[in-house]
């Protein structure tokens, strides 16, 4: 058997999220139908995480085992040809024996986009969230800052989230403008269902006058979701990369 990893791109505009679900087109079903029909039998493909439904990825990381004998490029240029152009194989590689793209991974990188020209883009419309009003990325910023180390992050996780430890470190919280565009990058060893796009939908309202910075302190002190701000939409949302300890495991664009 041969362990082999992925780093895989997508729009996730049309797909209900990365995991296999019995009435919805998603990542991890197209990608393991389309090596299914390589290797002639069943694959499991182990993601680096669950991206949601409508949430994108640049480098997301999936593992699997087979027996196949196909070269890597073999693999990639196969699936490449088999796979819906909204998700590419970016890259195949060997990778060590029993690892795992979940368990091994040791930080994700996620970058939150906002669209801010006052009239619509169709072009950005699939991958930032049009927020039209002024933002103070000074407030943005010194409001992030409070958000670095390790903090109970309870009051940013959905109401179902099931992970029992609600602790994170966030290694990085930056706020940047690109022409109309300003990007939210958080990096962190990992992070809670809806973190990021809570974090997101609070840090909106602060850049509009509507929380003073210093809230943000208070609010992960008070681990009370009904008190942080709304959810974000998940199109504004890029899984940019994930990183890996074990230096034979596979690269993470962007990291």
């Amino acid at each position: 058997m041969r362990t082999l990893r992925l780093v895989l791109e997508y729009d996730g505009t049309d797909f209900g999220g990365w995991q296999r679900q019995l009435n919805a087109r998603t990542v991890q079903a197209v990608v393991e139908d389309a090596l299914a029909e390589m290797t002639g039998g069943p694959v499991t493909l182990r993601g680096s995480g669950r991206t949601d439904a409508g949430v994108h990825a640049r480098a997301q990381v999936a593992s699997f085992t087979t027996e196949a004998r196909i070269p890597v490029d073999g693999f990639r240029r196969g699936l490449n040809a088999a796979l819906p152009p909204d998700v590419a194989v970016v890259e195949v590689a060997e990778a060590p024996e029993g690892f795992d793209a979940r368990r091994a991974a040791r930080g994700k990188h996620y970058c939150y986009r906002l669209y801010t020209r006052e009239s619509r883009s169709p072009l950005a419309c699939r991958t930032a969230w049009h927020v039209w009003r002024p933002l103070d990325l000074a407030a943005m910023q010194a409001a992030a800052g409070a958000l670095l180390g390790e903090h109970d992050f309870s009051a940013f996780r959905a109401a179902d989230c099931e992970r029992p430890n609600p602790v994170r470190v966030l290694r990085r919280a930056d706020i940047s403008r690109e022409g109309d565009l300003v990007r939210l990058d958080f990096e962190a060893t990992a992070f809670l269902k809806n973190m990021v796009r809570i974090l997101a939908g609070t840090l909106v309202e602060v850049g509009q006058g509507r929380r003073d910075p210093a809230e943000m302190a208070v609010l992960l002190a008070g681990r009370d979701r009904t008190r942080a701000g709304r959810t974000a939409p998940p199109h504004g949302l890029t899984l940019e990369a994930v990183s890996y300890q074990d230096p034979h495991g596979p690269p993470a664009p962007g990291v």
